[in-house]
């Protein structure tokens, strides 16, 4: 079942999609997103209002969307997949990523807000991928992958199962007292405190 987004009419429609055929949602993931590398000189005002709507105005649709349900039984987990570029600036042409990584810190201040407004039924948490071998980043030019690589302990970029384990992990019960924190799945590449 898919939809728009960044359009909360077809965010809704989604939902009551999902909850006829399947059930009630009391776990959400909510990880569409968009980037662009075009630098700031190139980028035009219409992509910044797309990736903002995309990966903030989305993120926001679905959690918004879900928490009520989740509220009435009691029960609900969120993780938003975020960035390290929410975190820090891009070590590779910061210019290029300006509003990617603006979006996705807005996501991460969003599920903290989240995580203390909704508790105690509802837990929210975030996972902030450095570079994952997805769709979005297999245009990525060589040159700037290799270097990522070269500046990550790890020496190698994430698969999909990295995250996904991840993921796993926060929404089950052995997260029961995880809510308002962002894990950094970049193998090294960015660190919190």
């Amino acid at each position: 079942m898919r939809a728009d987004v960044s359009s909360y009419e077809a965010t809704s429609a989604m939902f009551d999609e999902v909850e006829a055929e399947l059930g009630p949602v009391d776990m959400l993931v909510a990880n569409a997103g968009m980037a662009s590398f075009q630098d700031d000189t190139e980028m035009p005002i219409e992509l910044w209002h797309r990736i903002h709507a995309v990966n903030l105005h989305g993120t926001f649709h679905c959690v918004w969307r879900a928490k009520d349900g989740m509220r009435e039984r009691g029960y609900g987990n969120i993780v938003c997949i975020t960035s390290v570029n929410a975190l820090a600036p891009s070590r590779i042409r910061t210019d290029r990523l300006i509003a990617y990584g603006s979006s996705k810190a807005a996501v991460t201040g969003f599920a903290r807000s989240c995580a203390v407004a909704f508790g105690p039924e509802i837990r929210v948490n975030c996972i902030a991928p450095g570079l994952i071998d997805t769709d979005m980043t297999k245009d990525m030019p060589d040159e700037t992958r290799a270097r990522i690589v070269s500046q990550t302990p790890a020496r190698r970029t994430g698969a999909p199962e990295d995250v996904a384990a991840l993921t796993h992990f926060l929404l089950s019960d052995e997260a029961s007292f995880i809510t308002g924190q962002t894990y950094v799945t970049s193998g090294g590449g960015v660190t919190l405190p």
